[in-house]
């Protein structure tokens, strides 16, 4: 990779974005920068501050091919740009914005309120101190007027040249030619007739010299990489040299990259647009709201895991020493054929109704209830790499197996592309293994999964994912589930029809009044999934009263009895408001569903001198909004 560090002059700079010369790659999002931050860059650029590096890419090579797109209010280009600007894009825009045609920027407030602006410079006030020069960069809306009482009184007029002359004001359309700049000034000097024109005179040589001439000089930086530069390159520079805009993802640069695919528009007579295939995956995924935070990043580590996976075996299969390695990382995604994104995505797509189902299985009926997003990347490679194999029971088993040791160990808050390019690996073969009652290689997600008991302490809100685990296991027991007060099995369609969420056993208040531990209180080992009219029923009250309540509600007191044993509940606790006996006999049928969903034992370490995993090895976090007592 070469480069050159070259300087640009801002009239020269201005100057391609007119004619195409120069031009953004198709991946760069919108214009985004507030009213404040083009002043302040004006600002910077009156008082001849650097403005920061610029970074461009010289066209016409034959590693990257992006597709271009003229700044934003600069003329649709004709001819193909020389030059691709990949970073700098926001203070280009605006000094383009800006500086050119009625200079009206279409931007924000710092409240994210639409607004339009237009740029002027205070003659007097830049030949001042430094304070004055920061105050003579100013904004006003794009009819010129600055207003007071809601519109009602104009406090600053600048809506015609004649108004700007007369108080000195000069648009900053009218700097970065001399021609202009000089015609303006002119008559600046004679806008309040002969007795003003000696003084104007003076002002007029001073800023010529001091502001005006430097400002035609100011040079900025810049970073030229070189037509031969590698689009795997460009992308690692990229993401170093970045300074000023929004971060840009994997998805926008493979757009590009995808848009400039020569064979593809051989064949179809258009540019392959990326987010228009993304939009199909969509609509498939809106329709299950359980996967609503599958984003367009994880379609992609999805396809480079089949697209590698598959390249991988060929080469083992053809015995060659070092086969492809199986990636979900970003420059393996860059590096993705077209063609193999179009055959591997279709799959993924197919892939997600059937995700969606088996979170539904395992009692997981929302996107914020799941431990960890990249579960459903994984999930997704999974099921298409065993195809119906995936719903013998079983394989099944094997892979439900996989995933409680997931998130129970907390596993997937790691190096989640590592992770879902090795359990692709790992986990399909010990899948199908079941199929023909082998044990097969257990994948490292399984055998390394570990849980102390002493965690059951430490786990109090849904920013844990091994919470989120034990709160879907709560709901998956073998004997279904059921709401204390509707009477009703909690599944995917109560689960969402009556509101429920997880709530205290023992009332936080009931909690307080008789002096539980904090971390006990708030455990889930205290927690259950209930609807929320129960819980309004429960609210404060002592458990014994609200045992009363629900012996009220039309049933015998052995049917409520057996509604709180579906919870992993010895009701006989609840009925003597004996909160120590309750919590150690729940912790120990927690631990049950726990060693149950994992296939293997946890620590048991909840009386060891140190616990592994008790509150103190974790920072302070909040409870839970949800968590509270509700009154009737």
């Amino acid at each position: 990779m070469t480069f050159q560090t070259p300087h640009y002059g801002i009239p020269e700079l201005l100057g391609w974005c007119r004619t195409g010369h120069l031009q953004l790659p198709d991946f760069q999002r919108a214009y985004k920068w507030d009213d404040e931050r083009i002043r302040a860059l004006l600002v910077t650029i009156v008082r001849g501050h650097p403005m920061g590096v610029l970074m461009t890419l010289e066209t016409g090579g034959q590693h990257v091919r992006f597709k271009p797109k003229p700044v934003a209010g600069a003329p649709t280009a004709t001819a193909e740009p020389s030059l691709l600007l990949l970073d700098g894009q926001q203070r280009t825009t605006s000094l383009y914005q800006a500086l050119t045609g009625d200079g009206v920027v279409d931007t924000e407030d710092s409240r994210h309120k639409r607004m339009s602006r237009r740029y002027f410079l205070d003659i007097a006030k830049c030949l001042g101190t430094p304070k004055d020069q920061d105050d003579a960069v100013i904004s006003v809306p794009a009819d010129g007027r600055i207003t007071e009482d809601f519109g009602r009184i104009v406090t600053l007029d600048l809506s015609t040249s004649q108004r700007q002359q007369e108080r000195g004001i000069m648009p900053f359309t009218e700097l970065f030619s001399s021609t202009s700049a000089t015609t303006w000034l002119l008559s600046y000097m004679n806008a309040l007739g002969p007795e003003g024109v000696s003084e104007r005179s003076r002002i007029f040589a001073e800023f010529n010299s001091n502001i005006l001439t430097p400002l035609l000089g100011y040079k900025i930086p810049a970073i030229q990489l070189a037509s031969s530069t590698s689009k795997e390159a460009v992308a690692t520079v990229f993401e170093k040299v970045n300074s000023g805009g929004l971060p840009l993802d994997v998805f926008e640069l493979l757009t590009a990259i995808f848009a400039g695919d020569a064979t593809y528009y051989e064949e179809h007579g258009t540019d392959f647009r990326l987010i228009d295939d993304w939009n199909l995956t969509e609509k498939v995924r809106d329709a299950h709201p359980v996967l609503s935070n599958f984003q367009n990043t994880d379609l992609l580590q999805a396809c480079s895991v089949l697209i590698t996976l598959s390249r991988r075996r060929a080469d083992q299969a053809a015995g060659k020493a070092k086969p492809t390695a199986t990636s979900a990382r970003k420059e393996d995604i860059l590096d993705m054929d077209l063609r193999d994104y179009l055959l591997w995505s279709a799959q993924v797509r197919g892939a997600l109704p059937w995700v969606a189902a088996f979170l539904h299985s395992q009692h997981i009926h929302t996107a914020a209830d799941l431990p960890y997003r990249a579960q459903v990347t994984a999930l997704v490679t999974l099921r298409v790499l065993l195809g119906p194999d995936i719903d013998l029971y079983a394989v099944r088993e094997r892979l439900r197996q996989w995933f409680w040791c997931g998130a129970l160990a907390e596993q997937y808050g790691g190096t989640i592309e590592t992770l879902i390019a090795r359990d692709a690996e790992q986990v399909a073969p010990w899948a199908m293994a079941a199929k023909v009652g082998a044990s097969g290689d257990a994948p490292e997600t399984v055998v390394r999964a570990q849980f102390a008991e002493s965690r059951l302490l430490s786990l109090k809100s849904k920013q844990s994912a091994a919470y989120k685990a034990i709160y879907a296991l709560m709901m998956a027991q073998p004997t279904p589930c059921m709401d204390w007060r509707l009477h009703q099995v909690i599944d995917h369609t109560s689960y969402t029809d009556f509101l429920v969420d997880i709530h205290h056993v023992f009332p936080k208040k009931w909690c307080v009044d008789n002096r539980i531990d904090p971390d006990k209180r708030e455990s889930i080992v205290n927690k259950t999934p209930l609807s929320k009219v129960t819980n309004i029923q429960l609210g404060g009250l002592d458990p014994r009263l609200y045992m009363s309540r629900l012996d009220s509600n039309g049933l015998s007191a052995d049917q409520v009895d057996d509604l709180i044993r579906t919870h992993a509940i010895d009701p006989a606790y609840l009925r003597a408001g004996d909160f120590d006996a309750y919590f150690a006999d729940r912790r120990r049928r927690l631990v049950a569903l726990v060693e149950a969903a994992m296939g293997k034992a946890v620590n048991h370490d909840i009386d060891s001198v140190e616990p592994a995993e008790g509150p103190e090895a974790f920072s302070p976090i909040g409870d839970d909004p949800s968590d509270t007592d509700e009154e009737e």
